[in-house]
């Protein structure tokens, strides 16, 4: 019998965090995020981090659990996310993983296996090339050796590009190739996988206004206090993330405060277009357009197919 497993998904500001916890508080579930740049501590304002007022008593896993320095991938979240469903289930609750990374969920989901790497120097090469020569001479190299990532990786996440880059000169395969045929396997649970959507002009502006709110919360005095407490590192979590490497750009002197607010406003609509894209192709998701229907019609839909799989009793 297969465990039961559910999924709130979508892009950036489309309110999964408040429709998880309402669901959990129905059906006895706790919470597993699967956002890349929650799972870090002290990244409050830049995150738009759930806070304990808006968990409501629900019990969420994978919030604060790494340092603004440390690296964490699809494997890293994956071996976590595990170790927070035997606890779970154990408790005889329902895990909800909630977020908007699309691989860190594929990864739970499909049970995707993770090559392990041969010890060799690539990393700390690709990671020379890329201080040497800068970000968009490391992009250029990805797009040669691997056209379709460079549509899904962000080019400012230079930590995903080394380690796509890194895939191919281990194995010889494009990792875009190895993540398709993972993609393509079976799932080991009594999945249901609900995608929140909303008209894209309407998700932009929400967004933007996101991010004002961030400026006005004091993303920029997190940001200098965060560089001040953890050096420079470019396969950490700080250094990568939407909203805090262009504020550190800023600081370094690379363009006016303005121009930062305009970068992570675009940049954050861009990574809203690509989780979009993402979701699109996981075959076992669900797509609610949250424009058309009101909170209650969503809750009701999820409640009934939580119970048509089975997941919860009639």
């Amino acid at each position: 019998m297969k465990k039961p497993l559910i999924v709130i998904a979508g892009a950036t500001a489309t309110g999964k965090s408040a429709l998880a916890v309402n669901i959990a508080k129905i059906i006895g579930g706790e919470i597993i995020s699967a956002d890349s740049m929650q799972v870090y501590k002290y990244m409050d304002v830049g995150t738009a981090k759930i806070q304990e007022d808006e968990m409501d008593g629900i019990k969420h896993h994978l919030i604060n659990v790494l340092n603004p320095d440390e690296s964490c991938d699809a494997l890293t979240f994956k071996n976590m996310a595990l170790k927070a469903m035997d606890e779970i289930y154990a408790a005889s609750h329902i895990p909800i993983i909630a977020g908007g990374t699309g691989f860190y969920i594929q990864a739970v989901t499909r049970d995707i296996d993770f090559t392990e790497e041969d010890e060799n120097n690539k990393r700390a090469e690709i990671t020379e090339f890329y201080e040497k020569n800068g970000e968009d001479a490391l992009f250029e190299r990805l797009k040669n050796i691997d056209f379709e990532s460079s549509l899904i990786i962000p080019k400012q996440n230079v930590k995903r590009v080394i380690r796509a880059i890194e895939f191919y000169e281990v194995h010889g395969k494009k990792i875009s190739e190895h993540n398709k045929e993972q993609s393509e396997k079976e799932t080991p649970y009594n999945l249901a996988y609900f995608v929140l959507n909303r008209d894209r002009n309407l998700l932009y502006e929400k967004i933007d206004k996101r991010v004002d709110i961030m400026i006005k919360d004091g993303l920029l005095d997190e940001v200098k206090d965060l560089i001040s407490r953890f050096p420079y590192n470019s396969q950490s979590g700080l250094y990568n993330a939407i909203g805090y490497k262009e504020i550190i750009d800023y600081l370094n002197g690379d363009y006016d405060f303005e121009r930062a607010v305009e970068l992570i406003k675009q940049n954050s609509r861009h990574y809203a277009k690509r989780q979009v894209t993402f979701f699109k192709r996981e075959r076992y998701a669900e797509f609610m357009d949250i424009d058309k229907l009101s909170s209650k019609e969503v809750t009701d839909h999820i409640l009934q197919v939580l119970k048509d799989k089975e997941i919860i009793g009639i």
